[in-house]
């Protein structure tokens, strides 16, 4: 009874240690992103790991947690790095990207040892797509669609009336021209939806077609959106309207296009939630 009780507490200690370093790494990595990126990028990194601690949290009871000394010194060694990585504020071209899969792999190992890896394998490929991401956010202009955006945006205001014509990546109007450069071409809008695409795939049972559907409706949305973006400065530049161009393209105004975009895609996202609700409930009934 004594040796069960001894076991039993062990384990609960190793649980709670377990929370508190993946805590400190989920703090850290937080404010490391809020310190080097923008506030966007630190609220898609709080989802992606607030999805990991759900999905750790549904299978915690059926977690296998025993590690070999190896695996618990090599995790060990790997958040040691982590921290050293935070305090030093080290900056060094792609290895910035790293800590948060440092991070998910160091408590693996710590927690489970390497046979136990693959108990982890939803949560640190989660953390591989957002590395992929913070990668792609270092490197926005790379992934020129400035052409493409210009075409959209001048199809707009096309058929909205507006007389227009483009020049490669101008958009002419009477009165004014507007260039859309690379970091205007809405390829921000565009992995911010990506991401979430990810997290909604991960958290939902979703059949392979709609696995497929779901990211391509996000950069869909995400750059049928910036296209009106684009097209309504280039309606504010004709005018004349300084103010409400620099509102649009680097005030607050630019957050609300990206919200927009958020929203449309959250109701598509309700929209399968639902279809597939309905089509369980009728396969169901079917079969009673």
């Amino acid at each position: 009874m004594i040796k069960i009780y001894s076991i039993a507490k062990s384990l609960k200690n190793a649980e709670f240690w377990l929370l508190g370093i993946g805590s400190s790494l989920i703090a850290i990595n937080l404010t490391t992103v809020l310190r080097h990126e923008k506030f966007t990028s630190a609220y898609i990194s709080f989802l992606f790991f607030l999805t990991i601690y759900f999905l750790v949290q549904e299978k915690r009871h059926n977690l296998n947690l025993e590690s070999e000394i190896f695996s618990s010194c090599l995790g060990t060694l790997v958040i040691v790095l982590v921290f050293i990585n935070s305090t030093f504020q080290i900056n060094i071209g792609i290895l910035s990207i790293l800590p948060p899969l440092m991070s998910g792999f160091g408590v693996a190992l710590l927690a489970s040892g390497y046979q136990g890896l693959k108990q982890y394998r939803k949560e640190l490929l989660i953390l591989v797509f957002l590395t992929i991401r913070s990668f792609l956010v270092l490197l926005p202009y790379q992934i020129d669609i400035s052409l493409l955006a210009a075409k959209l945006s001048t199809a707009l205001l096309w058929y909205t009336g507006f007389q227009v014509n483009r020049s490669g990546v101008m958009i002419n109007l009477p009165t004014g021209s507007i260039e859309v450069y690379p970091g205007c071409a809405g390829i921000d809008i565009i992995i911010d939806l990506l991401s979430l695409a990810v997290l909604f795939i991960f958290l939902f049972n979703l059949s392979l077609q709609q696995k497929i559907i779901v990211p391509i409706v996000a950069a869909t949305l995400g750059f049928i959106v910036n296209g009106f973006r684009v097209a309504l400065m280039a309606i504010f530049v004709a005018q004349g309207n300084k103010q409400a161009f620099y509102y649009w393209h680097q005030g607050d105004g630019s957050l609300i296009f990206s919200m927009i975009a958020t929203l449309f895609f959250g109701c598509f996202c309700w929209f399968l939630l639902s279809r597939n609700e309905r089509e369980n409930q009728n396969t169901t009934d079917y079969s009673r």
